[in-house]
This record gives C-alpha cells, structure tokens and sequence, in this order.
C-alpha cells in the first residue's frame, strides 16, 4: 500500500514544518504513515457527509455507554426528555397566568383567576429542577465507567495485537491518538451527548410552545440557529484539522520534553552537553506548534465573530416578527408575552444545544480515530485458531524461515534452518543487527515467519493459538522493562503465583528447587539490617527465593529496605531504583521462576560484572536438561558450552555447529572468537 502524506491542502494555515537545522526541510519522523490514511480522508470529509454520519457516532457513544451502565444510561437520557416535557408544561402555564393577568376586571380577582397557573408553572418549575438534577447525578456516575470501558476496550487490544504491529510507526501515531484522546473522546462524546439531548429536548419544548402560540415563531426561531451552528461547526473542524496534521509533531514534542526532565537521561545530558541541542530541538518544535495553535484560534474567533453578528441579526429579525404579530392583533398581548419568554429559553436551550453539536462533531471525529484503531488492530489480531495445541516441546524445527520487518526492505531473517531438542543449548551468534533476536523470536512464536515454518514437535506455530505456545516460554530479553512493581512481584510477573492473579496456565514441566514453605529472610518489621538469620511473614515463598538466588538477584534484593516488598520505582513514595545489572539479576530471576520449557536467553549479561556472569550461565548450564535452550551472547567464552552454534550474518545463517569445529573451520566465528581471546592473551 502506497504511504499517505498529510497533503498542505490537508492541513490549516500555519501548521507548515520548521526548517530543521541540519537543513532537512521537514523531520522524517513528521511524515505520515500509510497507517494513517483513512484518517486523512476523513479529515477532508464535508460537514454534510459527516452530518449524515452524526447519529451513527451518537449510536456508537450511546452503545459503549450502555455497556458501561444500562441504568445510567436509561437514567441520564431519560430524565433530560422528561425535564424537556417540563419545561413546555411551564410555558404554557405561563400563558394561562397571563391571560388571567391581563384580563379586565379587578385586580385581586385577576391574580385570584391566575393562581392555578401559578401553581402548575411552580410545579413544572420543581419538577424540571428535579429531574435535571437527577439526569445531572446520573451522567456524573456514567462518564468515568465509560472511560473505564473504552480504555479497556483499547488496552485488550493493544496487549494481544501481533508484535509486529509495534515495529510499524505509523500504528504508534495512530495508537497515540486513540489513547490520548480518542478514549477521552468516548467519555466527552458521551457527556455531549447527553447535554445535546437536554438541549435538544428544552429547544423542542420551547418549539412547541412557540408553534402553538403561532407557526411564523417557529420557523423564524429555526432561521436564528443556522448561524450558531455554521460557527459551532466550522470551528471544530478547524481544530480537528490542525490536530490530526500535528500528531507526530506533538509526539516528537513530548519526547523532547521528556529527555530534558528524565532522571534516567539526566547523567547523560550533561556529560555529552546535550543542553543546548535539546532546547534547540525544543525550540523548533514549540515555535511551530505555537503558531499553529495561534493561527487556528484567529481563524477560530474569526469564524465564531461572523457566526455572532448572523446570529445577533436573526434574533433580531425574530422579535420584529413578534411585534409584527402583536401589532396585526395576530397574538394576544399575553401569547406575545409568553413568546418572549419561550425565546428567552430557546435562547438558553439553543445555547447548550449548539454548544454540544460543536463537541460531539468535534469529538465525534475523535471517536472516529479510537473507533478506527480498534477496527484497523483488530486486523492485527493473532489468527484465531484452535486446528492444534502444543504441550512442552521435545524438538523445535525452523525450515526456511523469512521475516520481514514493517517498512524495510532487507529481510531480518532469511531462509533460516535450524533444529533444536530438549536438554540442548543453541547459540545465536553474529554482528549486531545479523538477525540473532529476530530469529530467537520467530523460535518462542512471537512473530510468525513470513515464509517457511517454525514447528514445536511437527506443529507449525502458526496452526495454534499463540498464547498455547507463549505459555511455555521464559525469556530474559535484552531490553527488558524496568516493571513498577515491588522486587516480588517482578519475578512473579505473568505467573499463578502473581499476588493480584496471573495469567499463566501453563504447566512447570522442569523440577523446581527450594519448598514452597522455605525460609524467609529478613526482619519481620520489613526492614533490613544486613543479617539473614530472622524469618518473616507474609512475603515472598522459597520458589521465588530460588530463582533469585539463581540469578544472584537474592542479597541484592535482601539488602534493599523492605526486602522482597521494596517498591522498585523513584516515581513513587518509598521506591528504590536498580543498577542496570541488578535489573538483569531481576529479569533472570523472573526467567528462572516461570521455569518454562524453553527459555530464550537474550544478551542476558550484558549488564553483569564477572562474578554475577559466571553464576549465571552456571545456573543456565544446571538446568539445561530440562529445557531447550536459546543463548544470545556477544562474549563468545560462554558459548563454549552451547550443543550447537548457529552463526548469523544479514539475516542468514552462514555457519554452524560445535565450538571445536567452528573454530577448526576458521570461518566468521572463529574470527570473531579470535578477536576477543586476544583481549585476554595479549601482553
């Protein structure tokens, strides 16, 4: 599909990019995506089209609403038409009042006449009074299990799409917004919706008055509110327009705001003088937003001055229609007054009325953008498909194997042969960017190849539900997250034993070390003091235990202030922050926990002095009959011990086999072995 580009005809004056400094007149990263196509032709769609479109986006709001909460929903819509029922009540009682006040005869009997319309304008006044303040608690308690339920909608996607997605930037920009404003939108929609129906309802209520007080009203009441409402529009559509062309500017924004005032970027910054860079960066970016925002708001008040002064003369126009009535003796002096009155409150109505078709156009077209990330990641949805299962593999097979990244070219893997048996350790090994990881990927089932097959015990992966084969993988990856979690709960994560229930059901097929009931270290009062001799209560169990101390995570975890209950993040209150190795310990610990069948090893040392790596690889061996092993390293001493070596260059494998006979061969690995043995041979 060809790649869609945001069009000057597309976006509002003003929105042009700044010049970069490096010359470049516009940022690569600022061009839009093919991912974002449909939204640009909806941009460019004509208020008569998206008119037409209007009661599908309320049916839209309304559905997810209903699924928020029935009884809110039914509540919030329903006393706002019964309050709009009131309110024509009470302008016909007005009428009566009126007619008895205006009437001849003496004064005392002409309020005397007039006090059973009092009563029912009271009345009705009482009970619009009520029914819009319980529609008011009931659209209060709607809007946040809306918002809850559209943000659940998005995550359950976002969290089960296939991984490729993410390698593709125009889904980041598209996911952007359906998260920072498209599920806002279902939450805004939503209230706009409800006061476009008390609008909607009063306005129709003060129509029908009017139009049995006299036709001619009604429809010259009709004529006043296209101006309003030409303006409403016109400026939602304006500010739509310049969001959607500078979503990727705004991101770009937000990125640099983060870098400047970042406790991870901070070190850096300094010593590489970034500052000036940064700002210079900041600046270009902000400059550009800032007259683009200025110059929408001037087209903005532009469109809302001209709307106003068309409004104001079509009011007018509305009360020398009244008068040209009273005057032909067509409307009675008390009708006329209640016309008055009936104007005055259409005006009110009319007001919210046209104040939320300008928000629910405007984020109707924001909706649009969550709706359409949710129908565009819902295509990229792991296939559906129960045709086999797989249990802990014996054997894993990788025949011809291409895969292929999002808007690249070369391929990440081409044509990869590989075959691997429980109680074996493969290796991974070649230059950055040979393939390793992408390879070792295709292996545990988290990318399915775009030719040839991977097969777990002759089952191709792309024949079984990807989470049937997930569940029996541990991985310890290279750029693994730093969880906000406490220390437990990093190493429980997706797991049974996870405290708030996780999601793993799989079976553990190898032997785990340590009881479950094992001792607990560390003082009972949740703090440290260096000894390991009293045992607490309500912590961490001896599995956990183990598997920390596998990965010599444990005294390091022991040492922290409250132990395995340290909250492991700075944003918080009381949290504490790792080293990146003591991040790698905590990464292997969570591998060795979920003790999988297959354990995929991704630079698992990178970050480790030489103690802490030859403790790990020795656990790795330990427990290497029990598993199928796939070892990424770059320090080729600690694949010595590996079954089988497979070299990568450009996505391919160019070699394999033993250490010894890698070595004997003198190929590509034997020169890359070589060359770190000289490091330690050298004079």
């Amino acid at each position: 599909m060809a790649k869609a580009t945001v069009t000057a005809a597309s976006r509002p004056s003003g929105s042009s990019r700044p010049s970069h400094p490096s010359g470049s007149s516009q940022l690569p990263e600022l061009k839009a995506s093919w991912w974002e196509s449909h939204s640009v032709a909806l941009a460019s769609v004509r208020f008569s089209a998206m008119a037409r479109r209007l009661p599908a986006v309320l049916r839209q709001a309304v559905t997810i609403a209903w699924q928020a909460s029935r009884r809110d929903t039914v509540a919030a819509l329903a006393f706002n038409l019964l309050a709009g029922v009131a309110t024509a009540f009470g302008l016909l009682a007005t009428r009566g009042v009126l007619q008895a006040l205006f009437a001849a005869g003496p004064t005392l009997d002409r309020v005397r006449a007039a006090v059973p319309s009092l009563v029912v304008v009271a009345a009705a006044t009482f009970v619009r009074s009520g029914l819009s303040i319980i529609a008011g608690w009931a659209q209060a308690r709607l809007e946040p299990q809306v918002l809850t339920t559209a943000e659940r909608r998005l995550f359950e996607l976002t969290t089960q799409v296939k991984l490729a997605a993410f390698d593709d930037a125009g889904f980041s920009d598209e996911m952007e917004r359906a998260r920072n404003r498209g599920s806002l939108a279902v939450q805004f929609l939503t209230r706009g919706a409800i006061d476009l129906t008390a609008g909607l309802a009063g306005l129709a209520a003060t129509a029908v008055t009017l139009a049995l007080l006299h036709p001619v009203l009604l429809g010259a009441l009709l004529l006043a509110s296209v101006p309003a409402a030409w303006a409403a529009v016109r400026a939602a559509r304006l500010a739509y327009l310049s969001n959607h062309a500078r979503t990727s500017r705004r991101r770009r924004l937000w990125m640099l705001s983060d870098l400047m005032a970042n406790r991870a970027t901070a070190a850096e910054l300094r010593a590489f003088t970034m500052r000036p860079f940064l700002l210079r960066e900041y600046d270009i970016m902000a400059g550009a937003e800032t007259r683009t925002e200025l110059e929408v708001v001037r087209r903005q008040t532009m469109t809302r001055l001209v709307g106003g002064v068309f409004s104001g003369v079509a009011t007018f126009g509305v009360y020398v229609a009244l008068g040209a009535l009273l005057v032909d003796h067509r409307l009675p002096l008390a009708a006329a007054g209640t016309a008055v009155l009936a104007l005055q409150a259409a005006r009110n109505a009319l007001a919210l009325a046209v104040t939320n078709v300008n928000r629910v156009y405007e984020e109707g077209l924001y909706f649009n953008d969550y709706t359409d990330f949710l129908a565009r990641a819902g295509e990229r949805m792991p296939p559906v498909t129960r045709e086999a299962t797989v249990r802990a593999p014996a054997s894993i097979e990788v025949r011809d194997a291409t895969l292929h990244y999002a808007e690249t070219d070369a391929p990440a893997v081409l044509g990869a042969n590989l075959t691997v048996h429980r109680g074996q350790t493969i290796a991974l090994v070649g230059e950055n960017g040979s393939g390793k990881t992408s390879l070792a990927r295709l292996i545990a089932g988290l990318y399915h190849p775009d030719s040839g097959t991977v097969s777990w015990d002759g089952t191709p992966l792309s024949t079984v539900d990807p989470e049937d084969a997930w569940r029996h993988v541990a991985m310890v990856s290279q750029e693994y997250w730093h969880w906000p979690f406490t220390a437990e709960r990093n190493i429980l994560l997706g797991t049974n034993d996870d405290p708030r229930g996780g999601t793993n059901d799989g079976p553990r097929d190898g032997p785990r070390d340590g009881p479950r009931d094992g001792p607990r270290d560390g003082p009972r009062d949740g703090t440290n003091d260096g000894t390991n001799d009293e045992p607490r209560e309500n912590t961490h169990d001896g599995l956990v235990e183990a598997a920390a101390r596998k990965a010599g995570a444990h005294d390091m975890i022991a040492g922290l202030p409250a132990g395995y209950d340290t909250l492991l993040s700075r944003n918080f209150a009381g949290g504490q922050d790792l080293s990146g190795g003591q991040w790698q310990r905590l990464a292997a610990a969570r591998a060795f926990y979920r003790d999988a069948p297959v354990l995929i090893c991704d630079e698992p040392s990178a970050a480790l002095d030489a103690r802490a790596e030859h403790a790990l690889f020795a656990a790795l061996r330990a427990g290497a009959p029990d598993r199928i092993t796939v070892l990424i390293t770059h320090r080729l001493a600690n694949v010595r011990h590996a079954d089988h070596i497979y070299v990568l260059h450009e996505g391919r494998v160019v070699e394999h086999g033993a250490h010894l006979d890698l070595l004997g061969a003198g190929g590509t690995y034997a020169e890359l072995f070589a060359l770190q043995a000289t490091g330690y041979t050298a004079a």
